[in-house]
């Protein structure tokens, strides 16, 4: 399944400032969210439920850059999703606003106390707050789920945990756990605990257009960012270029036969001839088939690419379903 947004009345805010000024009272859950995943879609069934019960507005409140980049740079574990992967995803449950902030200096040294009145209560009325029983904030991590409850009871708004969700092993279900499994080659079961085949979205730019020279010419998506959680070469989908998906294989990665110095994801799509250059397209995971490596010549890795198709056709005439 490609998550591409359907036509829902769902709102990006882009920072707390652009929130209306008479702002409706908010039933409001605030984390990373990254990858979206069943636990997080849990999560927002409680909370649209929840919204709709009370007539209250239904918000989701994430971060940009998400809170471990902006302390730990390049050092940060790969994302699942970028922003706009994100903003795709939540699109397709319900939700009334999904609010962008800033994660800066000045929310980092944000007391807890001040994020409670400045934020929850001044910018967003909370009424309703769903959070996880470890959820931290404010300077130094101070705020917990605790404090939260006690503000509850004098400001006046509900404060619910969220249940964790698990997967058929009784393991929890979290970004990490997904992450652990892409890098340990188990795609099938990273699909399956996202509850859909993982994607990358981009635009397709210009290559060097090696492929073109020996038969497979690829189709070049630009990764805005310093890692992902998984490389080699797979069994792909990709939408946004056609009515169906298109079949093909890909790698992701340095490239390191031609030298390669920036990550880039590498499309050869099956039995498809348009030029869709500045197209913005969605590439899913399906099947991985081998890790990335280097060759000795261009000539070898042709034939590498060779078996790679075929190995990526026979995948899916066995799996009709793409």
């Amino acid at each position: 399944m490609a998550l591409l947004p359907k036509q829902t009345t769902m709102k990006l805010v882009r920072g707390l400032h652009n929130l209306a000024q008479a702002s409706q009272p908010s039933a409001l859950t605030i984390g990373n969210f990254d990858g979206v995943h069943r636990g997080h879609q849990a999560i927002i069934r409680q909370l649209t439920e929840a919204a709709r019960k009370r007539n209250l507005c239904s918000r989701l409140m994430s971060f940009e850059p998400l809170p471990r980049e902006y302390f730990m740079g390049d050092q940060a574990p790969p994302r699942l999703s970028s922003l706009r992967e994100k903003w795709c995803a939540l699109h397709n449950h319900g939700l009334d606003e999904f609010i962008c902030v800033k994660f800066d200096h000045r929310l980092a040294e944000l007391s807890p106390q001040a994020f409670i009145d400045e934020i929850l209560l001044q910018r967003l009325k909370v009424k309703y707050l769903v959070i996880g029983d470890d959820f931290r904030f404010g300077r130094n991590r101070e705020g917990d789920y605790a404090l939260l409850q006690a503000a509850g009871k004098t400001a006046g708004f509900e404060v619910h945990p969220f249940e964790t969700v698990l997967c058929h092993n009784n393991e929890r279900i979290s970004s990490t756990r997904i992450r652990e499994a892409m890098q340990a080659n188990q795609l099938e079961l990273a699909n399956t605990l996202l509850g859909y085949d993982y994607q990358i979205c981009g635009r397709v730019a210009h290559g060097d257009k090696r492929g073109r020279t020996i038969g497979f010419p690829t189709t070049n998506i630009r990764l805005h960012r310093h890692a992902t959680p998984l490389s080699g070469v797979y069994a792909v989908t990709m939408t946004g270029v056609d009515e169906e998906p298109i079949t093909g294989v890909a790698n992701i990665g340095k490239r390191p036969t031609v030298d390669g110095q920036h990550l880039q994801l590498e499309v050869h799509l099956f039995n498809f001839h348009k030029e869709i250059y500045n197209a913005h397209v969605c590439v899913q995971f399906k099947h991985k088939l081998r890790d990335e490596q280097r060759f000795e010549s261009f000539d070898a890795l042709k034939q590498q690419i060779q078996v790679d198709a075929q190995q990526a056709r026979d995948y899916f005439a066995q799996h009709k379903t793409v």
